[in-house]
């Protein structure tokens, strides 16, 4: 966007500082996923990059990694690295159900929690809020130890529901601020005249009041279920060896041994991630229509 030709010598100083900045925080960001993606396909068992990758000599680029991410492999070299074994499908078997399960129940009982919070005759609405957002705020591993004392009380310790309730005390914040923004947009006065039509609550909530505030359920659900995908802390205080996940193998491998099997994996979780944020703008956009927003 072009500046006015009125702007001053000042202002036009301050709009390229303020860009150049914009530039180097994205590449500091950025930068490590450029190293990490290109490395994930090096045929050596080395983290660094060969001279026949700086040549870019096919003979330096190999899926050797990523067979071995999927237990594919072909030969007596693959098979006796230890980075060839199942456990790193295990893992992800794993935390695609903690995530699945732990997002749906967030997104249940956040939307819940978000529909009375936004009534106006919500006793302590400000105080519950703050109750509900409070893992955003808290350090984590303060949310880990409190949750490893209490689990252990109810012997929920390294077990699959206990798991899967970590995580959705997790997630629920992402949910609850989501639809909570999306309703106060919403008009109620929906909700009356299908009340006045004979509508139950129920049945004027899934035809009238959810399709409206879906964008935002969807988005914190998504919200939710990444940060169950990627969670770690919580594996490490709560979770036993049958909750081997993906993240938490990945954090075993760089401790013990260091192979490129942890860049394929985070490559693919990169990729991931991209096509979740791409669908919560695209989600963003959608809700900015429903609700009459005409984006700049």
């Amino acid at each position: 966007m072009a500046l006015p030709i009125y702007t001053s010598p000042g202002q036009r100083l301050w709009h390229y500082t303020y860009l150049a900045f914009c530039g180097f925080v994205l590449f500091f960001l950025v930068a490590p996923l450029v190293v990490v993606i290109p490395l994930s396909f090096t045929s050596a068992p080395f983290l660094n990059f060969t001279p026949e990758m700086l040549a870019l000599d096919p003979e330096g680029f190999s899926f050797r990694w990523y067979r071995g991410l999927f237990g594919m492999c072909g030969n007596i070299e693959d098979n006796i690295s230890t980075m060839c074994s199942n456990k790193w499908m295990t893992g992800a078997k794993n935390s695609l159900f903690i995530a699945i399960a732990s997002t749906l129940m967030a997104t249940f009982l956040g939307t819940l929690a978000a529909l009375a919070l936004s009534s106006d005759n919500m006793p302590a609405r400000r105080l519950i809020m703050a109750l509900m957002i409070s893992p955003l705020i808290v350090p984590l591993i303060i949310t880990a130890s409190g949750m490893a004392f209490f689990f252990a009380k109810v012997n929920l310790t390294a077990t699959w529901p206990g798991i899967v309730l970590a995580h959705t005390i997790l997630g629920l914040p992402f949910v609850v601020i989501t639809v909570t923004s999306t309703l106060v947009g919403f008009d109620k006065s929906l909700i009356r005249a299908g009340a006045n039509l004979g509508g139950t609550p129920t049945y004027n909530f899934l035809k009238i009041q959810m399709p409206l505030i879906a964008p935002g359920m969807i988005s914190g659900a998504l919200f939710a279920f990444i940060t169950s995908f990627d969670e770690i802390v919580i594996i490490l205080f709560v979770g036993g060896p049958q909750q081997h996940t993906l993240p938490l193998q990945m954090w075993s491998g760089i401790r013990q041994e260091i192979s490129p099997t942890i860049l394929s994996a985070a490559t693919i979780l990169v990729l991931f991630s991209i096509l979740l944020l791409t669908t919560l703008e695209m989600l963003r956009r959608r809700s900015e229509r429903l609700r009459g927003i005409t984006p700049h």
